[in-house]
């Protein structure tokens, strides 16, 4: 990091001026900080006692409440996979009356960064098509959703459900990151929510609330300077750094337990599903072979459909 040298005092003193004029000069000198400070902390104000929940001048209405969001990479879409997936989520979203963005890689232009990063791109797109939305919900295409009944902004966002189930005080990036989740965090000033599997942060699915604080989150993960890293794990690990490193970001982050929104389906990386959780994702499937998300998932398809025609 590199630091601004102190300026060199000039030898040649300025012509003198009249005492009130030199204190109008020195006053207008030591206001302008004090003015640009001020400035600031009505803007920070706000930002986190309300300013997150207009839009353009007005109130978010709320409607739809939740925005369910799942990016396809294009490669089977005409496969029963991936329509039952597409169907799985629009039957969801039906029934709350929720709305949904299911979109393809394809459709950004990522300047040549991975395609994992179109997750970032597609929430901000959700929020132009939905501006008045409450949340949103992102859950990777290789997913189900299991549980009809439960609503994201009840069982997830919360605030007493929130108050009971965000883990406080704990390493961010477990196990031994020294910046940890705020320990007085309140439910309702939440406004990202992620969980953790054993290989840190997992952004396979999460949940936002709308509003200008959301925005500003996802310009700043998907700064050009972050793509331009080139992390191991792309958008996964700028998530990591952007959390751990912008107290902005962390002071309204809530991690929650991952069976929460995002249990796994026979994987040693993380918390195993349990029939009732949300959803359940094949996070290390393949395309083809034993291992290909179509044969992981097989054993919840029919479940979910069953689930569904119940609710």
């Amino acid at each position: 990091m590199h630091f601004a040298y102190p300026a060199r005092k000039n030898s040649n003193p300025p012509p003198y001026l009249p005492r009130s004029t030199r204190w109008l000069k020195i006053r207008r000198r030591h206001l302008k900080p004090f003015a640009a400070l001020a400035l600031a902390v009505l803007g920070l104000i706000w930002l986190f006692s309300g300013g997150s929940k207009h839009k353009g001048g007005r109130v978010i209405s709320g409607k739809p409440a939740v925005v369910v969001v799942t990016v396809f990479d294009g490669k089977y879409d005409n496969s029963p996979y991936i329509k039952s997936i597409r169907e799985n989520r629009s039957r969801y979203a039906e029934k709350h009356g929720y709305g949904t963005l299911l979109t393809s890689a394809s459709d950004y232009d990522l300047k040549g960064s991975p395609a994992s990063w179109s997750k970032v791109v597609a929430m901000r797109h959700a929020i132009t098509k939905y501006p008045d939305c409450k949340y949103l919900w992102y859950l990777d295409q290789n997913a189900f959703i299991m549980n009809p009944y439960l609503k994201v902004e009840d069982f997830v966002m919360g605030s007493t459900k929130l108050e009971d189930t965000m883990i406080k005080d704990f390493p961010v990036v477990p196990p031994d990151s020294i910046i940890k989740t705020f320990a007085n965090l309140k439910g309702g000033d939440v406004e990202l929510v992620l969980t953790q599997d054993k290989e840190g942060l997992a952004a396979g699915s999460f949940v936002i609330r709308n509003g200008e604080w959301a925005k500003f989150f996802l310009d700043t993960w998907f700064d050009p300077l972050y793509r331009s890293y080139n992390f191991q794990k792309a958008e996964a690990h700028a998530l990591e750094h952007i959390v751990q490193w912008h107290p902005t970001i962390l002071s309204k982050l809530a991690i929650v337990p991952q069976r929460t929104i995002n249990a796994y389906a026979g994987d040693a990386h993380g918390e195993q599903y349990k029939d009732g959780d949300i959803a359940v994702l094949f996070p290390h499937c393949s395309g083809t072979g034993d291992k290909s998300c179509a044969r992981v998932s097989e054993r919840f398809s029919q479940q979910w459909r069953t689930s569904f025609s119940k609710a």
